[in-house]
């Protein structure tokens, strides 16, 4: 059983296992399929009149599937390498070991952002940026720079507490757990961190930044964290309902996969913070098929975000 763990426990040889996984994907072109079914997804969602992967109830299951996909494709270049997470509520500076010349890289150029360092700057010639809007080619963060703060405890705490999955409008204005963690109301805690990051992690194309991986896996803990404190509720809505993905909806790109089919993280992974009772067990489905770098539909201009929170993907 694939064990995700937190990247501030990672040992210097799980570190390059993981980096070096990711740059053959990168070298290999697989990569960037991620990125390019990421970015074009995002955009072109509402050209299928439904929200699927943002501003929406399929929020967290697409992106639990999302991440599954990639994983998969780490572990046919290394089978031993799985996904760390960030605990940003814990690491919450620019001088955190995420960000250490030997994982991730953090050191920026003041006036582009351009990252100087770690093994997916541009200067090492193995990661260049090929997919989004941005025509720069190098990875650019900015690290807290525009004097947006990482969540803190007390802000997912606020989350966590709140018992509903999803309500109506199922949008970006709904007052409820999947919305307030995505980040459009409350705390704004998904949307945050991105903004946070800065550079390619506050774009369509956020996964060109290697620490999007990160950040989900940690935004897909919280889920199983709400789950495990709130047993009796469920994903919303259950039955059919304009727009959006239900219970037993078909999320695209893959149209053979359910959010019921991803209910349960512990048929594929569990964290190491779990005990030998984890998070508790979802209703059964049967497994989505084998995993693989999705296909994107073509691109449409994005909807515009609710106004009062900070954009992020």
């Amino acid at each position: 059983m694939t064990v995700r763990k937190n990247q501030a426990t990672l040992t210097p040889a799980e570190k390059r296992a993981f980096t070096n996984a990711v740059l053959e994907l990168k070298r290999n072109g697989t990569y960037d399929k991620f990125v390019y079914a990421h970015n074009n997804f995002l955009l072109s969602d509402s050209d299928f009149g439904e929200r699927v992967g943002h501003r929406g109830p399929s929020f967290l299951p697409w992106h639990r599937r999302f991440l599954l996909d990639f994983e998969a494709a780490l572990q046919r270049v290394d089978r031993n390498v799985t996904l760390p997470y960030w605990d940003w509520t814990v690491d919450r500076s620019p001088t955190s070991s995420l960000w250490a010349a030997d994982f991730l890289g953090g050191t920026s150029r003041a006036r582009d952002g351009q990252v100087l360092d770690g093994p997916f700057a541009f200067s090492g010639g193995k990661w260049a940026i090929t997919v989004g809007v941005d025509r720069r080619t190098y990875l650019r963060r900015t690290l807290g720079a525009g004097g947006v703060q990482l969540p803190t405890k007390a802000d997912v705490d606020s989350v966590l507490a709140m018992p509903v999955y999803d309500a109506a409008p199922w949008n970006s204005s709904s007052n409820s757990f999947r919305n307030h963690l995505e980040g459009w109301r409350g705390v704004n805690v998904h949307n945050r961190v991105h903004v946070w990051i800065g550079g390619q992690m506050a774009s369509a194309a956020s996964p060109n930044d290697p620490a999007f991986w990160l950040h989900h896996a940690f935004i897909d803990k919280l889920w199983a964290e709400w789950q495990r404190r709130n047993p009796k509720s469920t994903y919303l809505p259950a039955g059919r309902t304009a727009n959006v993905v239900d219970l037993h909806g078909t999320m695209r790109p893959w149209n053979n996969v359910t959010p019921a089919d991803l209910l349960d993280h512990r048929r594929f992974y569990t964290f190491d913070t779990e005990g030998a009772a984890g998070a508790p067990a979802a209703p059964q489905a049967s497994a989505p098929p084998a995993a693989q770098a999705p296909s994107a539909p073509p691109p449409q201009a994005p909807q515009a975000p609710a106004p009062s929170a900070p954009r992020g993907y």
